[in-house]
């Protein structure tokens, strides 16, 4: 793609994002939606749009070489993620589920599955290469001075026993006499087919006209049968039930892009370096040409608000402090009167502050209570304020006012834009200059003012310096436990305790599953849908990767602190852990029960543990505290066998930590657990704010799992392999028995032969019956167990609510039936 090409993305997605804001603007403000459905409804096609909009914006961010359009684009961009999370979050308040199925509002706006994937944002690594390459490079030097890097070992490196040795060499004995064997077996045949053919060849013609229709009738059928096939294959992939097959041309057009791709970010490193080097250039050359004449200006246009201000009321005015502005405050355009009681109301809101602020929470309570209230006269779902809307509205004011009409004719390389700068820069040299400014003419006012005192013979009354009211704003600061070592120090410590681990090399999109298709149909028949592994790999995308990919959206979107996984076996929670760690570059922390074993005893030895794996954890963020068996920490009753293990050691000391973890620090604990029936569901609610039940793969997931997993290790996909029987058959396991099965059965002795032995359902039967699935009574404990959770509770009560409606309203009919 050209740079035009990527402008017009850029500039279709402002376009959308100009329609959605004359949408969602009045509609902060709109009455209350008495109808759910039609609320839902609402909520799920804005969030269709702006993720359209994600899509279309992290591609262009991507491509788009231009340092200064690369700035507008990431601040717009960063707002429509903290957006859809935002409606994310609304939905799931509003439906009490986390799973959401919106398949009939992809079908209204015309659209695929994939288009409302939710894109993980290539910046979250690239801009962060070098940073993570150096850590990288650091852990595996200390895993590797710790003999732990895995190194690949020689396949015989091991001295075999004289037993062993000898069925080795029985083993090569006996292959060779085979061969042998079957050397004098080829010779004996060949020498039956000289002599049978040596007999032949006195036929005559009727034999010599035979055996050309039976060539001829082998090479049409075969000519045929590939003709038929070709037309099959051909029908099948115009009818979308099968994919083409890759040839030459394809894998080039994929190598070409590629390649293009990677030129685009090499000039773009090249254009930013450019672009930084510039500012600093331009910024100096303004302080050296412009800031002399801009320090003139501002000192005359405050002495002429002196002077003004003493014409108009007879004295000097206060000069306005740094906290309030300074001079900023005298440009305004207000009239010197005005001005004037403008800083003598803020002195009374300052001195009067705190009783005023008890009198407004006394007021606001009285109105909560009131029966009076907006919300009791307007009953109905209303949209929540959001937080990104106001910074979404400057980044397409930028775009209209300086990018739509700029001509960039000249600009053909996209290199940084020289007016632009000196524009930017400017208002900063202002602000530096403002400063001094300040500095001079308050001392300057203080001199005027006690010149006219002496005149008149007074003393001049020094202006009393504003102090913080009260004991009650100084904040108790944390103990620093280890404010004499280093960062590096406790970094080395954490990873040789094994703390601190490497993220397996895994991402987000490995994790498999289809979408689901008849989620809404099902749900407006009253079934509650069983969720698709699609739904949890959005979820994971939502709830972690984004929030800890950027800043902006971490501290502005709904905070998740901590978020429980729960499913059975093999469903892939700890992968997720992993492949969050991957896509945001986050360092991985393990505070399992098993994993603490033996490592700082006693309680002393636990704060320090902990002090060091969050004060590491925040100083090189984003980071991820992974806890695996999270149900052992909330225990009922602790098992015999695991007594001395102290599960419950963190127990006491998490929740306090949560409490700690602010907005600014991108940490999020993840829980994972098999078996959370079997912990208090009280203390486990309390740590984990988000809990997410992953369910066992459908039928549709099922499918495309066992296409991929097969590919991956080295297998064919053909028609003899009915896919379709071996996803049904498979029904209640998980991808973990899946993984088994296919590691299993794909050898290299099985590869060789596939050739001449192509893959069948059959062979998966075996290994698949010899694992348990995931039983009825284990999937509804699950079920059981998520129902007495905050989000199942109101979940529950939704339905009963929903349920009596519907009883309601039949009522009414058969009396309204009855009366006629």
């Amino acid at each position: 793609m050209s740079h035009s090409t990527y402008n017009k993305l850029w500039a279709s997605a402002q376009s959308e994002l100009d329609s959605l804001l004359t949408q969602e603007i009045p509609a902060q403000t709109a009455r209350p939606e008495r109808d759910r459905v039609v609320f839902f409804q609402r909520l799920a096609t804005l969030y269709v749009r702006y993720v359209q909009i994600f899509r279309h914006l992290e591609e262009a961010y991507d491509q788009i070489i231009h340092p200064q359009k690369r700035r507008v684009i990431r601040q717009v961009l960063d707002s429509v993620m903290g957006r859809v999370v935002e409606l994310k979050n609304e939905m799931v308040e509003k439906e009490f589920s986390e799973y959401h199925y919106m398949d009939d509002v992809v079908q209204d706006l015309k659209l695929t599955p994939e288009a409302i994937e939710i894109p993980i944002p290539r910046y979250f690594i690239s801009e962060r290469h070098k940073v993570l390459q150096d850590r990288a490079k650091m852990l595996n030097s200390i895993l590797d001075s710790m003999g732990v890097v895995d190194k690949p070992k020689p396949k015989r490196d091991q001295l075999l026993s004289v037993e062993e040795a000898i069925k080795v060499i029985q083993v090569a004995e006996r292959a060779r006499q085979g061969r042998l064997r079957a050397k004098f077996m080829r010779e004996i045949q060949r020498d039956e087919e000289r002599q049978r053919r040596a007999k032949d060849r006195d036929l005559g013609a009727d034999a010599f006209a035979q055996a050309v229709v039976c060539i001829q009738k082998v090479w049409k059928g075969f000519v045929q049968r590939k003709k038929t096939k070709r037309e099959r294959e051909e029908e099948m992939i115009f009818l979308g039930m099968a994919m083409a097959s890759e040839g030459t041309d394809p894998l080039s057009f994929a190598v070409s892009v590629y390649g293009n791709r990677a030129q685009r970010r090499q000039k773009q490193s090249q254009h930013e370096e450019d672009y930084q080097k510039a500012i600093v250039t331009i910024t100096d050359k303004l302080r050296d040409l412009e800031g002399p004449d801009i320090k003139e200006t501002m000192k005359e246009q405050i002495r002429q608000w002196f002077i003004e201000c003493h014409d108009a009321t007879g004295s000097f005015p206060d000069y306005p402090e740094v906290e309030e502005g300074g001079s900023a405050l005298i440009f305004a355009e207000k009239t010197p009167q005005q001005l004037m009681e403008e800083l003598a109301a803020k002195e009374e809101d300052d001195a009067n502050k705190k009783p005023k602020g008890k009198e407004e929470k006394k007021d606001k309570g009285k109105k909560d209570k009131g029966k009076g209230g907006e919300e009791e006269e307007e009953p109905g779902l209303k949209m929540l304020p959001s937080a990104f809307l106001k910074d979404l509205e400057t980044g397409h004011k930028t775009f209209s006012e300086v990018w739509v009409n700029r001509d960039e004719s000249k600009n053909f390389s996209q290199r940084h834009e020289v007016e632009l700068i000196k524009e930017e820069k400017r208002k900063e040299v202002e602000g530096e200059i403002r400063v001094q400014v300040d500095e001079l003419m308050r001392q300057e006012l203080a001199n005027w003012k006690l010149a006219i005192d002496k005149d008149k013979g007074g003393k001049a009354k020094p202006k009393a310096k504003k102090g913080k009211a009260g004991k009650g704003g100084k904040k108790k600061k944390e103990k620093d436990l280890t404010a004499d070592r280093t960062m590096d120090s406790l970094y080395h410590e954490l990873v040789k305790q094994g703390l601190l681990k490497r993220a397996e090399d895994v991402k987000l999109e490995s994790y498999l599953g289809e979408y689901s298709y008849l989620g809404t149909t099902l749900r407006n028949s009253d079934i509650e849908p069983m969720p698709s592994l699609s739904d949890v790999r959005q979820l994971m995308a939502l709830y972690g990767v984004l929030p800890l990919g950027s800043q902006t959206v971490h501290e502005k979107a709904p905070l998740i602190k901590a978020m429980l996984l729960a499913g059975p076996t093999g469903v892939g929670k700890k992968m997720l852990v992993h492949a969050i760690c991957q896509e945001t570059g986050a360092n991985l922390f393990d505070l399992s029960p098993l994993n603490l074993v033996g490592k700082y005893p006693g309680k002393a030895g636990l704060q320090m543990m902990l002090h060091m794996v969050f004060k590491v954890a925040r100083a090189l963020q984003p980071s991820v505290v992974w806890i695996g068996d999270a149900e052992k920490m909330f225990y009922k009753k602790v098992p015999k066998e695991e007594k001395e293990l102290d599960p419950k050691r963190l127990k006491k000391d998490l929740p306090k930590i949560l409490k700690t973890i602010k907005a600014e620090d991108r940490v999020l604990i993840i829980g994972t657990s098999r078996e959370p029936y079997n912990a208090d569901i009280k203390g486990l609610c309390k740590v984990y704010s988000k809990i997410i039940l992953i369910p066992r793969p459908d039928y549709a997931s099922r499918y495309v799992i066992w296409r991929q997993l097969i590919l991956k290790y080295g297998g064919q996909v053909t028609d003899a392999l009915d896919l379709s029987c071996l996803a049904r058959i498979s029904d209640g396991y998980t991808q973990g028995h899946m993984v088994r099965v296919v590691r299993s059965i794909m050898t290299e002795r099985r590869i060789q032969l596939l050739a001449k032995k192509p893959l069948a359902a059959s062979e998966f039967i075996g290994p698949l019956a010899k694992i348990d699935p995931i039983f009825q009574d284990e999937e509804e404990a699950l079920k059981a167990w998520y129902a007495k959770t905050p989000l199942g509770k109101k979940r529950a009560k939704a339905a009963l609510g929903k349920e009596g409606e519907d009883e309601a309203s039949a009522k009414g009919g058969k009396n309204a039936k009855k009366k006629k």
